[in-house]
């Protein structure tokens, strides 16, 4: 009874804000997150408190110390898999998801596999070539796709831009500020990572107005 109470006051309080049709959509989407550091735990979260239900998130790390700079996470999650630490914070925002937790790493032999079946893949991992593989395997299958590159650092957050690749491909950051000449702080990582969340939502919602429009 908890549970479902707690599940009820956070959809009332969605339902002030989006339409049941909206809601509906939005919880029938299903993301791929490629990493639960600085971008994939902050992206989920503002995800999940925009209405969206169905995640796939894979990452191999652990939570450490160092992460609680700017990662979604708590000193009492320290020592957990980063999957299910962050499954842990969604679903006490939201009881009733549905996350495929899958502890692994990407490889160029599997990253074409992991994110078929989903309809929006989000590249929040800090290796650049497994950033570039994603992008590689994923844009040219029309699935939305948001990478970000270059969020080191502090000062001046509206270098932070959202470029559209072609189609649906988007890239957010700067594109320079890499970690081995700046610190990644929570400022501009968390910033980042609500981008992220912003194009996946207005792209969903935009994408229901324009079906709605053309039904008329």
């Amino acid at each position: 009874m908890k549970r479902e109470g707690e599940h009820m006051i956070f959809r009332t309080a969605l339902e002030q804000y989006l339409s049941p049709e909206q809601l509906s959509v939005l919880g029938s989407v299903k993301i791929g997150i490629a990493g639960a550091g600085g971008l994939g735990s902050n992206c989920s979260v503002c995800l999940v408190r925009s209405g969206f239900r169905r995640f796939r998130i894979i990452d191999y790390d652990c939570v450490e110390p160092g992460n609680l700079n700017r990662q979604f996470f708590f000193p009492d999650q320290i020592g957990m898999p980063k999957v299910d630490a962050l499954a842990q914070t969604l679903r006490r925002i939201e009881p009733d998801l549905e996350l495929e937790l899958i502890r692994q790493k990407i490889t160029a032999e599997d990253a074409g596999g992991w994110f078929q079946d989903c309809d929006v893949v989000l590249e929040c991992v800090d290796v650049a070539a497994t950033k570039a593989l994603l992008v590689e395997q994923y844009a040219p299958t029309g699935k939305l796709v948001v990478a970000v590159s270059g969020i080191a650092g502090w000062g001046e957050s509206d270098r932070l831009r959202v470029r559209n690749r072609g189609g649906n491909l988007y890239l957010i950051g700067d594109e320079t500020s890499g970690v081995d000449r700046l610190p990644p702080l929570a400022p501009l990582v968390t910033a980042a990572a609500a981008k992220q969340a912003d194009i996946v939502l207005a792209h969903i919602l935009d994408r229901l107005e324009d079906k709605k429009g053309r039904g008329r």
